[in-house]
């Protein structure tokens, strides 16, 4: 969605009437600034005049004037300056708490299409150059602007009918910034996409920083990176030229002006109108009137930088949200599943991944899913907890659509132990006690030894309180399946999805994890997808999965039987390749 200027800055400005005693104070700080700059010419006018005419009082009167003039100006740029800050950075914070939040409640397939680096992006760069539009540019706008203001009012109100002259340049001006405006916006729009791609690369390359060494791939990884800079540095260039282009036309069009102003002052017919004081205050305010209209005219390169970014922002804030119909908040659920031909696509052009799939799992059995990649295994899984939606089809837990369970109750009845384990860089018993603040160290400590996580923790120096580092760089493959296997006992969840949970494990650590998983499954209904049919024996059942199709289903003794069965095929090849 495409939105105006207009549009995308009035939004942009809502987000300051939360702080609006602090704006307010803000105005009348450039107002006095505005008041007292423009009072520089009135003091030309009395100090030319007074010259001509001296007296003692207005020898006293005119040094109080400047040092008042000066010091209410001081007042004023203080109040303006620290009161717009104080919006601009509540403003910017707001902003992003909302972009960041926003973002956790989005469905599953918005993060499928973006990259974490361009979301990251959006988070951090987009917003700053928000809080340029926010905050510079309401500051320049405001102090300059009333003071633009002042000067124009106090021109009128020495001789009209000059300054009507002068203010003939205006639309010539309007048109130069009119311009520069559009190509501001287009340019800061591809800086923007340029730094999400910049942050991307980035991000890839130091997370994958191991795959990159030993294929050798640093070369190619700085070409990547070379390139996304590249194309940042090409469009900030260009940004660059158009600001310092249009910058110096404005100024030649006020100087021309001005030249013309001075020009015509200095015709005898006026001269007979003004005193000596009135002309030199005319043309002192007249002159004072450049350094605003340039620093007005610099704003609007951070203004169309703001609005592009924001745009990007908005669009982001306007995408919705995961949709949550449901008002049901069980206590506890028992843990019955059942699938009526569920059916999935991940897009309407994409191929069903799910072809009419239909279950029913008892509460506290235990169901195994086996087969070759890319059969949906996963897939199935992942719609229990509404990570996607069916496109065809129904579930129901405990004999209610998922659809009427309020969204956190319904995942608050699930954990997930997936093969790609993600830990957070805090203590080992925070990752445990995900979620929940103030955790028992009993219970956490009970989790782990539950999942045979206790012994190696106990060795870590500082124990429970050891930091795991950057996604648990600090433990081995196996450790971190075991961390979240304690979590998900930890959670206490009637339903348990274990995801390839010991596909990293050593035999031995597999060894633990399954007299574990044996507890841990008990009383509740657990979907176990396995590469290694070793670890699914003791399933209560075992589904095999065929492009997106059940295929066979029967307990690891019933399936080996069948001559030619999908699963003893496996089972074979697996053994043998053992």
């Amino acid at each position: 969605m495409e939105y105006s200027g207009w549009t995308l800055y009035k939004r942009l400005l809502g987000y300051v009437k939360p702080f609006w005693k602090s704006f307010l104070v803000a105005v009348v700080g450039y107002a006095i600034y505005a008041a007292s700059s423009t009072a520089l010419a009135e003091m030309m006018k009395r100090l030319i005049d007074g010259i001509q005419n001296p007296d003692a009082a207005f020898r006293l009167f005119l040094p109080l004037f400047v040092v008042g003039m000066f010091g209410a100006r001081g007042v004023g740029t203080f109040l303006g300056t620290y009161f717009m800050s104080n919006v601009a950075r509540n403003m910017v914070h707001a902003l992003r708490c909302d972009v960041f939040n926003h973002m956790l409640r989005l469905p599953g397939r918005f993060f499928d299409n973006h990259s974490s680096g361009h979301l990251i992006s959006r988070v951090t760069y987009h917003v700053e150059q928000v809080t340029g539009a926010g905050t510079k540019a309401i500051t320049v706008i405001l102090q300059e602007g009333l003071f633009v203001l002042g000067l124009l009012g106090y021109l009128l109100w020495t001789n009209w009918m000059l300054t009507l002259l002068f203010m003939a340049v205006t639309p010539l001006i309007g048109g130069v910034v009119s311009y520069a405006s559009k190509r501001f916006r287009r340019i800061s729009k591809r800086i923007q996409r340029s730094m999400g791609d910049v942050t991307h690369v980035a991000s890839e390359a130091l997370t994958g920083y191991r795959v990159v060494r030993t294929h050798g791939a640093e070369k190619y990884e700085m070409g990547r990176f070379h390139d996304a800079s590249e194309v940042n540095r090409r469009q900030s260039l260009k940004e660059a030229l158009t600001k310092a282009t249009s910058t110096p036309v404005i100024q030649m069009l006020v100087a021309l002006s001005l030249a013309l102003l001075v020009w015509l002052a200095m015709s005898p017919a006026l001269m007979d109108n003004m005193t000596p004081g009135e002309f030199v205050a005319f043309i002192t305010a007249a002159s004072l009137m450049a350094k605003p209209i340039r620093s007005l005219s610099e704003i609007n390169g951070t203004i169309q930088k703001g609005i592009a970014a924001s745009s990007e922002l908005f669009g982001l804030l306007d995408e919705p949200e995961e949709r949550d119909t449901g008002t049901l908040m069980p206590e506890r659920l028992q843990g019955r599943i059942q699938l009526e031909q569920v059916r999935f696509a991940y897009g309407d052009d994409q191929p069903e991944v799910l072809k009419g799939i239909d279950l029913d799992v008892r509460k506290g059995e235990m169901v195994a899913i086996v087969g070759r990649s890319g059969s949906g295994k996963s897939t199935l899984v992942s719609l229990l907890p509404r990570f996607y939606r069916p496109t065809g089809g129904r579930i129901l837990i405990d004999g209610t659509p998922i659809e009427e369970y309020q969204l956190t109750a319904l995942r608050q009845q699930i954990a997930l132990v997936s093969q790609q384990v993600t830990l957070f860089n805090a203590t080992i018993a925070e990752n445990i006690a995900y979620g929940v603040p103030d955790a028992d160290p009993a219970d956490i400590e009970a989790a782990a030894r539950a999942a045979h996580a206790h012994e190696f923790i106990e060795r870590m120096p500082g124990g429970y309180q050891a930091l795991v580092g950057d996604n648990g760089v600090m433990l081995s493959g196996g450790q971190r399946q075991r961390m979240a296997i304690a979590r998900a006992i930890f959670k206490d969840a009637p339903i348990l999805i274990l995801d390839e949970a010991t596909s990293a494990l050593d035999t031995e650590s597999e060894r633990h994890i399954q007299a574990a998983l044996e507890e841990v499954c008990k009383d509740r209904t657990t979907l176990v997808i396995a590469h290694r049919l070793s670890t699914i024996e003791r399933a209560d059942r075992i589904l095999v999965m065929e492009q997106g199709e059940i295929i066979e289903q029967g307990s690891h003794a019933e399936l080996l039987e069948r001559d030619g069965g999908a699963y003893a095929a496996l089972h074979q090849l697996q053994f043998q390749e053992a």
